[in-house]
């Protein structure tokens, strides 16, 4: 759980921990001087988690869903049990931060309640010390599917990997619109840092520019082109 080689030691926090059996990569995105942190998509060993936050001297001070899939937050899923958001709030008293659309999914996978979290819409966005935290709403992959923008850093969760996309074969998946928010995510500065959901690719994170350069679903602009492949 050691900080990553690409991060240089200014006010930003952010480290990509992978965990458990599905590759998942957790973040933990915060401030250096104030040493308030968030959590993004906590799931699967929340005692190790917070372990690690404890040795960091890290303020936990809230948790980011991108999705409500028990795999990111906790729930769950084909006969396993995921240990995830639930656990977090017990041990820590923070909010969860979910997409509006997306909340009553986690409410439903999770059992937390109304209480515990904070419904976000697409532009609002979180302080953590002098970070500011943007929350982007993508759906696609679910309906309430969000990334995080910091500075020049995209937390994309299960919307973009390094070489593809979400599933959209789920319930509450919809073509149309992951290939309008992976348009939007092409739009973002090429020297944007991708921090994706999964470690799905060969390398743990990339820009946008060598993403859009490797991952042929950033590559499709014509929607009906689209619609044939997915």
């Amino acid at each position: 759980m050691s900080e990553p080689a690409w991060q240089e030691p200014t006010e930003l926090i952010i480290e990509q921990i992978e965990i458990g059996p599905m590759q998942n990569y957790t973040y933990i995105i915060g401030s250096r001087e104030s040493r308030e942190v968030a959590i993004v998509d906590p799931a699967w060993d929340i005692d190790a988690l917070l372990k690690h936050l404890a040795e960091k001297d890290y303020t936990l001070t809230a948790a980011l869903a991108t999705h409500y899939h028990p795999d990111h937050v906790g729930g769950s899923f084909s006969g396993h049990n995921v240990e995830g958001v639930a656990a977090l709030l017990e041990a820590q008293g923070v909010k969860v931060y979910a997409h509006k659309d997306e909340a009553d999914g986690v409410k439903k996978v999770t059992e937390i309640s109304e209480s515990d979290l904070v419904r976000v819409d697409s532009g609002d966005t979180l302080k953590l010390g002098n970070v500011e935290v943007e929350f982007l709403h993508t759906p696609g992959h679910t309906p309430g599917s969000q990334c995080f923008r910091v500075k020049n850093t995209l937390v994309s969760g299960d919307t973009l990997f390094i070489n593809g996309c979400g599933r959209v074969d789920l319930p509450g998946s919809n073509t149309e619109d992951m290939y309008h928010s992976l348009r939007k995510l092409a739009s973002l500065p090429d020297d944007t840092l991708l921090l994706p959901g999964h470690n799905y690719g060969h390398v743990p994170n990339a820009t946008m520019g060598e993403t859009k350069g490797m991952n042929p679903y950033l590559r499709i602009e014509d929607l009906e082109t689209w619609k044939t492949i997915m």
